[in-house]
């Protein structure tokens, strides 16, 4: 019998919670990492509401940068996921605040995996570390996994995509010198939307609660790339799963959607909903940015339109993603019926 644990960090995040969810009903064993056992009841309620496997889900308190647990956590384990990273909802004062344990975090859990002869970890990037820190006549193209975020421009890059990008660098230098066999494979998502399960959600579905809660006037001629968190689920256990995602990138995106667009998917399905339709200057969206600060993280959008092409997930892991639409539409449900909006 094969060893059936996966130890998953950061399991009460948005896509920690939905990964567990899906191991979980695949009859996998699962230890979750949270930085606090305080969250540990609420959770738990959360994802037994989805699964009949709660009894396979134990839970262990970690600290990124604390070296010493990892050992003893992975020691059970046969694949890591390591989903944990800080991504705040407002600019850090310091870079570091994010790099350090997003770099620390990775490092640590893979040295604990080569030492104790851990057959994969699935480590969860973004595109924030792929389509950024380009020069103003790049900004706009389709970007795929040869491409990196440059984290020496400053201009047109974000802290946490800088912290991303930083992280997964450093995880892919450590295999290369690694000689214990450890795989790597990395996952690098959109913004992910789709069902938020608790009133802690992740930040991207502020691209929908905001375009709902009457909070934007107007909206920012800007768009992402955008995808279901259970298709960004799924795909983490596919990569975990198949022999040949081994030593592979793989961009997580259901398509590209601009905030107009957001708006009349909702408006449409909501036609009492407030929900903006003009849109806002790029100038004015800057100032705005000096009174709600959660804006200032997506400044770097401005006058870009940076897509990514997910067709090797398609062909490589017959990777199938819920539409962005979809993914849209999910989210908003969630967040009525949790009260968000």
């Amino acid at each position: 019998m094969e060893n059936k644990k996966v130890l998953l960090t950061g399991v009460t995040g948005f896509l920690g919670s939905h990964t567990t969810i899906q191991l979980l009903n695949k009859g996998y064993e699962v230890i979750g990492t949270l930085r606090n056992m305080k969250r540990a009841d609420e959770i738990k309620q959360v994802i037994a509401e989805k699964t009949d496997n709660i009894d396979k889900l134990h839970f262990a308190e970690a600290d990124l940068t604390n070296e010493n647990i990892w050992g003893d956590l992975i020691s059970e384990v046969q694949n890591v996921i390591h989903i944990a990273s800080p991504f705040p909802r407002e600019l850090p004062k310091n870079d570091d605040e994010l790099i350090i344990p997003a770099k620390a975090g990775t490092i640590n859990i893979l040295k604990a995996a080569s030492k104790h002869g851990i057959r994969r970890v699935v480590l969860t990037s973004s595109s924030g570390a792929i389509a950024y820190g380009k020069e103003k006549s790049n900004r706009k193209g389709v970007f795929d996994e040869n491409n990196w975020t440059d984290t020496t421009n400053i201009e047109d890059s974000t802290p946490y995509f800088r912290s991303k990008t930083i992280a997964e660098k450093a995880a892919w230098d450590f295999i290369k010198k690694d000689t214990s066999g450890l795989e790597l494979t990395t996952i690098c998502p959109g913004a992910i939307l789709g069902p938020i399960l608790e009133k802690d959600f992740g930040t991207s579905a502020n691209i929908v609660i905001k375009a709902m809660d009457g909070s934007s006037p107007a909206i920012p001629k800007i768009g992402f790339d955008m995808v279901d968190v259970r298709s960004v689920a799924d795909l983490h256990i596919k990569a975990m799963e198949t022999p040949k995602a081994a030593g592979e990138r793989f961009v997580a995106s259901a398509g590209f959607l601009t905030f107009k667009e957001v708006a009349s998917i909702l408006k449409e399905k909501y036609p009492d909903k407030k929900v903006p339709k003009l849109s806002l200057p790029d100038f004015i969206v800057r100032l705005f940015s000096n009174l709600d600060k959660t804006i200032k993280p997506i400044l770097v959008d401005l006058g870009a339109e940076r897509k990514v092409n997910n067709s090797k997930a398609i062909k490589l892991l017959d990777w199938q993603p819920i539409s962005a639409k979809d993914a849209v539409l999910a989210c908003a449900e969630s967040a009525i019926k949790l009260s968000l909006v």
